[in-house]
């Protein structure tokens, strides 16, 4: 189905809850505590539901779902979840985007149920930069969840980097380098303000600043939000993403499902449609008019300009 612009909406990123053992900076913002408003495993919306509202926007042109969080491998049942969405002949493309912490004892699972790929969020590779920024983690858990992936064959594997001035664009070359021996793609996704200001003005850089710092890097095309670079003789590729400097909103292809049952059409938009209730001909209108409503593009965003979304990318997903 295409929206009023013309675009045609294609892909569905599902958050299956909230809760994190992690509490990233960028993303809970600047106590790491929560407001209260965190939506428990039993407030959040049945597996069941989630995967009917998948199968209910698939007839509609839906060919690409993503699992978020949150941390999605928290959300009990999600095994079941990627089965049953597996299950829906339209989907042709299930993936996951995840911390990687829990990977380890869950990838071959994931892998059997009908996961395709994941992506594994990694900003630092100095283990005491990792800790600061996470609050709770330990670089090398995340290190053995993208080799647990590996093993597993979740694949194509993708690792995203948030790109944040002052705290890891000195750490450029050496992430550009986790591409040299294995057929990763290592994604830079420029910081974006959304949740409780964290950062200063200095953190917000361009995803330019990669091929400034890394002159080996030659242009390979373009995937998706991402143009894409590889380094002669490495075996993966790296991807830029730019949603301030260059924003992609004219190609936009997407629409988000909250872990509480809300529709997203913009995930720099305030507004949000509930469909918690909705089953059978009211959730396809629902979700039409979502579509259908989808806006041209989000406002500015910069240091100075923050996303209008009521929530942070933690009650969103990634």
């Amino acid at each position: 189905m295409k929206d009023q612009f013309g675009r045609e909406i294609k892909y569905l990123r599902i958050s299956v809850t909230d809760r994190c053992n992690l509490r990233c900076r960028y993303c809970i913002g600047a106590t790491g505590i929560r407001d209260g408003s965190s939506c428990p495993d039993s407030s959040c919306l049945p597996i069941e539901q989630m995967a009917e509202i998948a199968g209910a926007a698939a007839p509609l042109g839906v060919t690409k779902v993503r699992i978020t969080g949150g941390e999605p491998l928290m959300r009990r049942g999600v095994t079941d979840l990627v089965r049953m969405l597996a299950d829906i002949p339209e989907i042709t493309d299930l993936a996951m985007t995840t911390n990687g912490i829990l990977l380890p004892e869950m990838a071959a699972e994931l892998k059997a149920a009908g996961l395709m790929r994941v992506n594994i969020s990694l900003d630092t590779l100095d283990p005491e930069k990792y800790r600061s920024m996470t609050r709770l983690g330990r670089l090398e858990d995340t290190l053995a969840g993208i080799q647990a992936a590996a093993k597993a064959g979740l694949a194509p594997l993708k690792i995203n980097t948030v790109l944040i001035g002052g705290f890891n664009d000195d750490e450029i070359p050496a992430l550009i380098d986790l591409t040299r021996e294995e057929p990763i793609e290592l994604r830079f996704i420029e910081l974006m303000p959304i949740g409780a200001p964290v950062f200063q003005p200095s953190a917000y850089i361009p995803c330019s600043i990669v091929t400034e710092r890394d002159d080996r890097l030659i242009p390979c095309g373009e995937s998706g939000t991402a143009r894409l670079y590889r380094v002669p003789g490495y075996a993966g590729r790296v991807g830029l993403i730019s949603p301030l400097s260059k924003h992609f909103c004219g190609t936009c292809d997407r629409i988000r499902l909250t872990a509480d049952g809300r529709i997203k059409p913009c995930l720099h938009s305030a507004e949000e449609i509930d469909i918690s209730n909705l089953h059978g001909e009211a959730l396809t209108e629902a979700l039409c008019a979502a579509i259908y409503g989808k806006p041209a593009a989000h406002g500015i965003l910069d240091a100075e300009h923050h996303s209008a979304s009521v929530r942070g990318m933690d009650r969103i997903g990634g």
